[in-house]
């Protein structure tokens, strides 16, 4: 066997090697989307349970303005469909589109996570604390936990965009990138959930 063939010989392995490490991440990633699904079960199960525990405070209908919901909620599903560019792009090998779409859901991303405090914010303005009432500490905890987790992803988001930028789209970037995917939809659902289940509910 020549040299020449034992380096294509090593570079096909190498190929392997990277396609199964990168799988086994994904799965393991899909492992934890479940857990994560877990998690939010187990909170709608508690506002399904405090939601109408209003202990005199103010209700749903009250405190909810659903003009600024559905802005939050547009500018979230428009992250959905920026990182599914991304990704289409990093599938192409073309860096730049995966860096600008990449970009563009982390701003819009940090755009929702900054809608969000401002209605905690004018929530707590008047008054309307998460000790207020049992539906308000379920509202907190469920909406917060969901905010957390998309500051998570705007963070993870920027890191990535560095290492792009310094490595380009070697497979570990192409296999971080496809779990930050994988996780950002997976907000959009749970943020379809909220949407429905706390929002519309409670102004309807």
């Amino acid at each position: 066997m020549t040299s020449e063939t034992l380096k294509h010989h090593d570079a096909h392995a190498e190929g392997h090697e990277h396609h199964d490490a990168g799988a086994t991440t994904v799965f393991g990633f899909w492992v934890y989307i479940m857990s994560d699904c877990v998690l939010f079960a187990t909170l709608f199960a508690v506002f399904a349970v405090l939601g109408t525990s209003y202990a005199g405070g103010p209700t749903g209908q009250e405190l909810f303005d659903l003009s600024f919901v559905l802005i939050e909620t547009f500018v979230l599903l428009a992250s959905s469909f920026t990182i599914g560019l991304a990704t289409l792009a990093m599938h192409r090998g073309d860096k730049a589109k995966t860096q600008q779409w990449l970009l563009l859901t982390v701003i819009l991303g940090a755009l929702f996570v900054a809608l969000e405090i401002y209605e905690f914010h004018h929530l707590v303005g008047i008054g309307a604390t998460w000790q207020t009432s049992a539906f308000l500490s379920a509202y907190f905890t469920l909406v917060g936990t969901h905010g957390l987790h998309v500051t998570s992803g705007v963070i993870w988001g920027l890191v990535l965009l560095i290492q792009i930028g310094k490595k380009g789209l070697v497979a570990t970037n192409v296999t971080r990138l496809s779990c930050l995917s994988l996780f950002w939809h997976f907000l959009h659902i749970i943020w379809i959930c909220v949407f429905t289940i706390v929002y519309l509910t409670g102004v309807l």
